[in-house]
């Protein structure tokens, strides 16, 4: 089972032309659902402005807090996991669907140039002020750690010089054709976990913003240098 997840990044476009029989399911983020009419879920945060929803029609079907907080919580919260909708999107198909391999195509969250979405220029919402989001690389590389423990890949189909996302960059047919998840370092993982345990951030209801004086900055950081390191890279 393949799972296309598309983020608003310029190349976002490129999901166009992509053959709807390779993927089980196809996750858009946000305003995403414009691009293809063949999504099946759209997922978005409680503050998107729903003039900008998507129409549900047939099996489509609208995702929101209510149903994604309860998965992202089974793999540790929003503190832990980044607080941007990109691992949001990760951690509920992983949840979800418990699928072999998840790509991602529109979601390296790099926001130069004049036009930073596929619709002009927007809001670069993981680049805010935020003590979950200050390192997304280690915050990708977790989600990917996690996926493997349950024998799932994670992948990037952009064609992008530069990604805040340390998943492998690779083509629908290497996918396809081979699969298998990344080595990880598990005496690395268990100090992440053990770590994530002892700081206890965790927001049941997933409004950790609320929260924040409760968190220390140089923690997380430490936190994030060691799931930055769990992955074994090609």
């Amino acid at each position: 089972m393949l799972i296309l997840i598309i983020g608003s990044a310029p190349d976002a476009l490129d999901a166009q032309i992509f053959k709807r029989e390779l993927f089980e399911s196809i996750v858009a983020i946000n305003n995403a659902w414009k691009i293809r009419n063949d999504w099946d879920y759209c997922i978005f945060p409680d503050d998107f402005p729903e003039n900008r929803w998507p129409i549900e029609k047939n099996d489509q079907r609208l995702i929101r807090s209510e149903q994604y907080v309860r998965l992202q919580n089974k793999y540790g919260g929003f503190v832990y996991s980044g607080g941007t909708m990109a691992f949001t999107a990760g951690y509920w198909a992983l949840g979800y669907f418990k699928p072999k391999a998840i790509a991602y195509i529109g979601c390296d969250m790099i926001y130069d140039g004049k036009d930073t979405h596929f619709y002009g220029r927007g809001t670069p919402d993981p680049l805010r002020k935020d003590p979950t989001l200050k390192n997304l690389k280690a915050k990708s590389a977790r989600l990917e750690a996690i996926a493997a423990s349950q024998k799932c890949s994670v992948f990037n189909l952009s064609k992008r010089e530069s990604s805040n996302l340390v998943f492998r960059r690779s083509c629908l047919e290497n996918i396809i054709n081979d699969g298998t998840p990344r080595r990880v370092k598990k005496n690395l993982l268990k100090r992440a976990f053990q770590q994530e345990e002892k700081l206890g951030y965790f927001v049941e209801d997933g409004k950790y913003w609320k929260h924040l004086v409760k968190f220390d900055q140089e923690k997380i950081d430490f936190l994030d240098e060691l799931w930055s390191r769990v992955i074994e890279l090609d």
